[in-house]
């Protein structure tokens, strides 16, 4: 395995947070959400693919390249650009014996397409509740695949190519879309997928695709359309912004009562939960040059329900959470996608934040100290949302599991030291 791959070992368990006022200008990353399915797509050719404005210190994206190494990659990156080229043609199967994601799906789906069969370990990641992978396994059975797991790994073999078909996915599920659009490309006939998850990320990966050759039409979240072609080329692509890392930033610095100005805010894709921040205490305007300064404000209470893009999506819901707790009075969340996605509440409430789940919604009664004592980080999201109350609480938070928030924050402990923030790992 690489440097690059190995560097996951140098991860911090344990984050020290106190009381902080974040300040300053910080610039947004290449999106994680784009850039792992980017990383999948290279698959797809033996040329060679270069991303600019790649993410080089997320542990996914680290993760993601060390599979790409063993699937026969050579990958190379300097400064925020990535260079993917193809030493040997890719085996059927990922041996894989470090920590797995949840994108070893969409490396199954490539695999499928490019070579008729795939193996993968079965997928890591966050663990959401109710995440099943039986919607990418039905969908690579309408595309003619046989599906199998064995001993962990998820098998899929097709022997004489994927053949395209109407696939109607029972909900907007980003993966499932962006699984099916990989293995369209390649697959004889055309694909229609019904219902798709139209957002950001995935336009992001369209546009690769469509600059390797591959041929999709997309019709809003109504369906893409998918026009299998022989072989697909090299591209030269930049990530989108990472749009999570940018709320993740203008919520921090209106609970702490900061003056940020974030360059590289990718402000159509956050249309939405701008006017929910806007109406409920931020104080921001836009800059020159794509930047959002924020100038503090006060929190007030909130009443979000998470949903499809151009909805709040369900990894902002704990950063809302976090929110709420200042918030005088009470707020409600309801995480439509990821039903009971509160387990972060229990790690608020070991700060003093009073909180309840009634009828299936998280209620959070905002106001009250919050005081400093461990927390423990149950994904990313929640990770980087006990960060951010942290900041606020009286004495010192010492958030374990810390390395769950470097999965999804490029450069994370040199960006919060630029901004002033107290933290230490």
């Amino acid at each position: 395995m690489s440097a690059l791959a190995s560097a996951t070992a140098r991860s911090t368990s344990t984050l020290t947070v106190a009381r902080s006022r974040l300040e300053g200008r910080v610039t947004v990353s290449g999106a994680k959400n784009s850039v792992l399915r980017l990383l999948a797509a290279s698959l797809l050719t033996g040329d060679e693919i270069t991303l600019n404005n790649y993410p080089a210190g997320l542990l996914d994206a680290i993760v993601h390249v060390g599979m790409l190494e063993a699937l026969g990659k050579e990958c190379v990156t300097s400064g925020s650009t990535l260079t993917i080229r193809q030493r040997t043609a890719p085996p059927s199967e990922l041996v894989w014996e470090g920590r797995s994601i949840r994108n070893t799906l969409l490396i199954l789906g490539a695999l499928v397409a490019r070579t008729g069969s795939g193996a993968v370990p079965a997928p890591g990641g966050c663990q959401l509740g109710d995440r099943k992978i039986d919607i990418h396994e039905m969908l690579l059975r309408a595309l003619g695949a046989e599906v199998t797991i064995e001993d962990g790994m998820l098998r899929a073999h097709a022997p004489n190519g994927l053949v395209g078909t109407d696939i109607h996915l029972p909900l907007r599920s980003t993966g499932a879309t962006e699984n099916a659009i990989l293995c369209g490309t390649l697959a004889h006939g055309v694909t229609r997928i019904w219902n798709p998850h139209v957002r950001p990320e995935i336009l992001d990966l369209i546009a690769m695709l469509r600059s390797m050759g591959a041929r999709i039409t997309v019709r809003g979240q109504e369906s893409i359309e998918v026009h299998g072609v022989d072989a697909l080329g090299g591209a030269r692509h930049r990530v989108v912004p990472d749009n999570m890392e940018a709320i993740t930033w203008m919520i921090g610095a209106v609970m702490t009562a900061g003056d940020v100005e974030i360059r590289d805010f990718p402000f159509d894709h956050l249309e939405v939960p701008l006017i929910f921040l806007r109406e409920s205490g931020a104080k921001f305007y836009r800059g020159t040059d794509d930047s959002l300064i924020v100038r503090g404000g006060e929190c007030f209470p909130v009443e979000i329900s998470t949903g499809p893009y151009p909805g709040i999506n369900s990894d902002m819901q704990p950063l809302f959470g976090a929110y709420a707790c200042l918030a005088q009075g009470r707020s409600k969340l309801i995480d439509l996608r990821f039903v009971g996605r509160y387990g972060y509440a229990d790690e608020f409430a070991r700060m003093g934040v009073r909180t309840s789940v009634e009828d299936g919604v998280l209620v959070i009664d905002g106001g009250a100290p919050v005081s400093g004592t461990d927390v423990t980080a149950l994904d990313l999201r929640a990770g980087m949302a006990l960060t951010l109350l942290g900041m606020c609480a009286d004495g010192e938070t010492t958030i374990h599991d810390a390395w769950q928030i470097e999965r999804g924050y490029d450069a994370l402990h040199a960006k919060l030291a630029t901004l002033g923030a107290s933290v230490r790992q």
